[in-house]
């Protein structure tokens, strides 16, 4: 059908020689956040280099691996580090994942990220539901042919984050007492952290937060009828906020501060999910 199919089908081809596991919820976790694979029931792990032709995570805070387990009784796969548009891949490689774990049975992608605060009621630490998210400044995933068997040529984009996913969500922060801010996502293509005037830029078409992956995934994970849900892990003030300059480090530690709180959200949010 296309270079892009044939590449996907044969990345699941070879997860499938090493395991037959069903998930029903993909997770895709953010800088930072690689340790909540450590909740997880772990029946089968494989690197990203061990799979055929799968794009290979090179940041630091992202081992590059899929965990097959159960959170509770819930099959997962998670995704212990994510693959970036600026580490150089073509758009159809950072969705290549999403496609893959689509393909491996789930039917709900949970997506984190660490994030910059636009929303100047932010703090360093704040959990941030995504409800909706801006995409213009990344490359769209879809296009080229469109790859029928995915979905449909121009799919609808009025709601990417399901609603029912975003209720849970919030339902189980209130009941676990974390603080649980609301708002939409921009995606840049990075490496570069953002000059205070796109920040600006950025405040003024109505993002909350910044960051570079998450969009792209979830327009891919939309386009082949996956369930969808996110959480922004609110790591520092975007440029022009802070009088600190942006590093990696920053964002890193203060994900690992957060961890604890953002590990329980999500595991008791996936137990409500199914």
């Amino acid at each position: 059908m296309s270079n892009v199919y044939d590449k996907v089908m044969g990345c699941l081809e070879s997860v499938r020689e090493k395991t037959d596991f069903v998930p029903k919820v993909a997770i895709v976790l953010g800088s930072g956040l690689g340790d909540y694979a450590e909740k997880i029931r772990v029946e089968a792990e494989i690197d990203y280099s061990d799979i055929k032709d799968f794009p290979v995570s090179t940041v630091p805070g992202h081992a590059g691996k899929f965990i097959f387990g159960y959170v509770d009784d819930v099959p997962v796969v998670c995704m212990k580090g994510r693959v970036h548009y600026y580490e150089g891949y073509d758009i159809s490689d950072v969705v290549l994942p999403t496609r893959l774990m689509k393909l491996m049975g789930a039917e709900i992608l949970f997506l984190t990220n660490a994030s910059g605060g636009i929303n100047t009621s932010f703090g360093a630490g704040d959990f941030m539901l995504i409800t909706d998210h801006i995409s213009t400044f990344a490359p769209n995933p879809l296009i080229g042919p469109n790859i029928d068997a995915f979905g449909t040529r121009f799919p609808d984009m009025s709601e990417v984050y399901d609603k029912d996913l975003q209720d849970i969500i919030r339902q189980t922060a209130k009941d676990h007492n974390i603080p649980l801010k609301e708002g939409v996502y921009i995606q840049f293509t990075g490496p570069s952290f953002e000059s205070p005037a796109e920040i600006r830029m950025a405040k003024t078409l109505g993002a909350d937060a910044v960051g570079m992956s998450t969009v792209v995934e979830a327009i891919a994970a939309n386009h082949m009828g996956m369930k969808i849900c996110g959480i922004s892990c609110v790591c520092n003030l975007a440029a022009g906020l802070s009088t600190n300059p942006l590093t990696h480090d920053e964002v890193q530690a203060a994900a690992n501060k957060a961890a604890p709180l953002f590990k329980q959200l999500l595991t008791e949010s996936v137990k409500r999910f199914v």
